[in-house]
C-alpha cells in the first residue's frame, strides 16, 4: 500500500510539471498541431529533423545522421549541425500521429516536464523533503535559460533533462556502499549517453565539469572513496555502459573534424558570444513585468543565449545552504557545487570581460605601460586560455553556454537550503512558506503569454506546385544564399524533391563550399553548366531579388533556360530540351 501511495504521489508531481509546462508556454498547447513559438528559425529545422527521424525509425528508410536528398547529390551529414537525437525521439511517435509540428512541440514540452521531474527525484532523495524537491524542480525546469531556448527553437539546448540524473548518479558513485549499486551505475552511464545524443556542446561541457566535480568532491571528502574497490568497480561499469553511446555520438563529429569540415572560430568571433555579469542577475528579456524595462537600459541583443538569470529567491536559498554547510549532511556536495557554480560563472563570461555586451577595455596605468608595451588592453579570462589550448574548444561558437552549470547547481543548493529552513517548522508553517516561495519563484521567471509569438509555418505556393511535378531532378533556390536557410529545409517536407541546400549556418559541407562562389553568380554561363552537372531540374527564382526582370529573362533565355511557372513571385525555370 505504501509503495502504491508513493507512486501515486510521484504521478501527481509529474502531472504538476505537465500543468506548469502548459502554463509557462501558453498558448502553445492550443496550437500543438499547427503552430510553433517564434518565426521560421531553428525551430523549423527541428520540425524537419523529427520528420526525418520518423522516416528512419518508423518507416525504415535511411540513416539517422545522413540525408541523401539534401546537399544533393553529395548528401548531408547531419552531424555538421546538432542531431539532438535524445530530445527529438520522444516527438517521433507524435509526429507519426499528428504531423511533425506536433512532434516538435510535444518533444519541446517534454523537456520541461522531465527536467523538473528528474530534479525533483534527485532533491527528494537528497533532502527527504518533497517541498524542497518541488521548489528545486520548478527553479530548474522553468529557468529563463530553458525558456529562451524554447522560444528560439533550440530543441537540442532545451534538452537539459538528463543533467540531474547524471549528477545524481555520479554523486552516488562518489559515495559507494559496500556493494555494487546497479541503479546508479546505469543511471550515470545511460544519462551521460543521453547527454551525448542531445548536444555536442553539452557533452563537451559535461566532460569538463565532470572532471572538476569529481576532483573537488574527492578533495572535500578527503579521498576516502579512492580506497574502496566498490568505488572503482562502480565507475568502471558506468564508463563501460556509456562507451557505446559516446562512441556512436562522437564518431561522426570526430570524422568531420578530421576532414576539416567543422569550422574553427576566431577568438574575436567567440568573444562576441561572452556573457555579461548582469546576464546572471537581471530578469529575462521576456519577463512579463520587468523584461521591457531592463531591455531599455541593457543591451539584450543576445537574449536567446544570454538569458542566464539565476533568480533572487533561488540565490538566497543557495547562500543559506552554503552558510549552513557545517551542520549539513551534504557538506561535501555543497562545497563542490559552490565551486562548480563559480567556475561556470567565470567561463560563461567568455573570452574577455564584457559589460552590457561590450568588451571592457582597461586603461593601463602609465607606470605599467612599458611592461605591457601598450596603453590599453582587454581583460582576458580563463576561457581565452582554454580556447587556445583545449582540443575542439575553438569550434564552439557560443562560450556563454558554459554558464548553464550555474543554473544546474543553484537549484540543488536552493533545495538543500530550503530543506534546512523548513526542517523545524510545523506542517502548517512549512506549507505556507512553500506556497509563498513557489509564488515568488514563478513571479521571477514567468514570461507571460506567447499569444503574439505563435506562428503557423506554411509551404509556399511553389512548393505545392513542385509536389505535383515529376521527380526528374533536384531543386535549387536562387539567389543561392537562400539554400542554407531553415525555411528552405522545411519546404522540402512538402515538395519532396532532392535539394542542393540544407541548414548550413554552423558548418558548411565541402560540396556547398565549392559550388557556392559559382552559383552566387547565377544567371551566368558557368553557374548554369554547374546546375546541369549537379542534376538540377527545377530552378526556383525569387523574382524580388532580381529587380530588372527584363534583363534577367534575357540572360536566362540566352543560357537555355525556360520558364515553367510563376507562383506568387517564385518563378520556376528549367533547361530547354536539346
Amino acid at each position: 500500500m505504501n509503495i502504491f501511495l508513493k507512486k501515486l504521489d510521484l504521478l501527481w508531481v509529474f502531472l504538476a510539471f505537465c500543468a506548469g509546462s502548459v502554463v509557462m508556454t501558453w498558448p502553445l498547447s492550443l496550437h500543438i498541431k499547427t503552430s510553433v513559438i517564434g518565426g521560421m528559425g531553428d525551430n523549423i529545422y527541428f520540425v524537419w529533423l523529427i520528420r526525418w527521424y520518423q522516416r528512419v525509425f518508423l518507416e525504415g528508410q535511411g540513416h539517422p545522421f545522413f540525408n541523401p536528398m539534401m546537399n544533393y547529390p553529395q548528401g548531408w551529414n547531419l552531424s555538421t549541425t546538432e542531431t539532438a537525437l535524445a530530445s527529438a525521439l520522444p516527438g517521433v511517435p507524435f509526429s507519426w500521429l499528428w504531423g511533425p509540428i506536433a512532434g516538435y512541440n510535444i518533444a519541446m514540452l517534454i523537456t520541461f516536464v522531465v527536467a523538473g521531474f528528474f530534479m525533483y527525484l534527485w532533491i527528494r532523495d537528497l533532502t527527504k523533503s518533497k517541498p524542497a524537491a518541488l521548489l528545486a524542480g520548478i527553479i530548474y525546469a522553468f529557468s529563463p535559460y530553458h525558456i529562451a531556448h524554447f522560444v528560439t527553437g533550440h530543441l537540442n539546448l532545451s534538452g537539459i533533462q538528463w543533467f540531474p540524473l547524471f549528477f545524481w548518479g555520479l554523486t552516488k558513485l562518489l559515495n559507494p556502499d559496500r556493494k555494487l549499486d546497479w541503479k546508479f551505475i546505469l543511471l550515470t552511464g545511460l544519462s551521460l549517453g543521453a547527454i551525448a545524443f542531445t548536444s555536442m556542446y553539452y557533452l563537451y561541457m559535461t566532460v569538463i565539469f565532470t572532471l572538476l566535480f569529481v576532483i573537488f568532491y574527492l578533495c572535500f571528502s578527503k579521498f576516502k572513496s579512492l580506497h574502496s574497490k566498490v568505488f572503482w568497480f562502480n565507475f568502471g561499469l558506468a564508463a563501460v555502459i556509456s562507451m557505446p553511446f559516446l562512441y556512436f555520438s562522437l564518431r561522426p563529429f570526430v570524422n568531420l573534424s578530421t576532414a576539416g569540415i567543422l569550422s574553427s572560430r576566431s577568438m574575436e568571433y567567440a568573444s562576441m558570444y561572452s556573457a555579461s555579469p548582469t546576464d546572471f542577475f537581471l530578469p529575462a528579456t521576456d519577463h512579463f513585468l520587468f523584461g521591457r524595462f531592463f531591455s531599455q537600459g541593457f543591451d539584450r541583443s543576445l537574449w536567446g543565449e544570454g538569458s542566464l538569470y539565476i533568480g533572487f529567491t533561488a540565490l538566497v536559498l543557495a547562500v543559506i545552504a552554503f552558510f549552513n554547510r557545517k551542520v549539513s549532511d551534504h557538506k561535501t556536495l555543497i562545497w563542490t557545487a559552490t565551486i562548480i557554480i563559480l567556475v561556470s560563472f567565470i567561463l560563461g563570461l567568455g573570452i574577455n570581460l564584457h559589460w552590457n555586451n561590450q568588451s571592457v577595455v582597461w586603461q593601463i596605468p602609465d607606470f605599467l605601460q612599458p611592461v605591457f608595451n601598450k596603453t590599453e588592453t582587454l581583460l582576458y579570462l580563463p576561457a581565452a586560455w582554454m580556447f587556445n589550448h583545449l582540443p575542439f574548444f575553438d569550434k564552439m561558437r557560443t562560450i556563454m553556454r558554459f554558464g548553464f552549470f550555474v543554473l544546474l547547481f543553484i537549484p540543488i543548493l536552493a533545495g538543500i537550503g530550503f530543506s534546512q529552513i523548513t526542517a523545524k517548522l510545523t506542517p502548517l508553517r512549512r506549507g505556507i512558506l512553500t506556497g509563498v516561495l513557489l509564488l515568488l519563484v514563478l513571479f521571477e521567471i514567468y514570461p507571460g503569454s506567447y499569444s503574439h509569438s505563435t506562428y503557423e509555418p506554411q509551404p509556399r505556393q511553389v512548393d505545392v506546385w513542385l509536389a505535383d511535378q515529376p521527380e526528374v531532378g533536384a531543386v535549387v533556390q536562387m539567389p543561392f544564399g537562400e539554400n542554407s536557410s531553415q525555411a528552405q529545409v522545411y519546404y522540402t517536407l512538402f515538395h519532396q524533391k532532392p535539394f542542393l541546400g540544407g541548414d548550413f549556418n554552423a558548418n558548411q559541407p565541402i560540396q556547398y563550399l565549392e559550388i557556392h562562389p559559382i552559383l552566387e553568380q547565377f544567371p551566368e554561363e558557368h553557374s548554369v553548366t554547374l546546375l546541369k552537372e549537379l542534376g538540377v531540374y527545377y530552378i526556383v527564382v525569387d523574382a524580388a531579388a532580381y529587380p530588372d526582370v527584363e534583363l534577367f529573362n534575357q540572360q536566362a533565355s540566352s543560357l537555355g533556360l525556360v520558364q515553367l511557372t510563376d507562383q506568387e513571385g517564385q518563378v520556376v525555370y528549367t533547361f530547354a530540351e536539346p
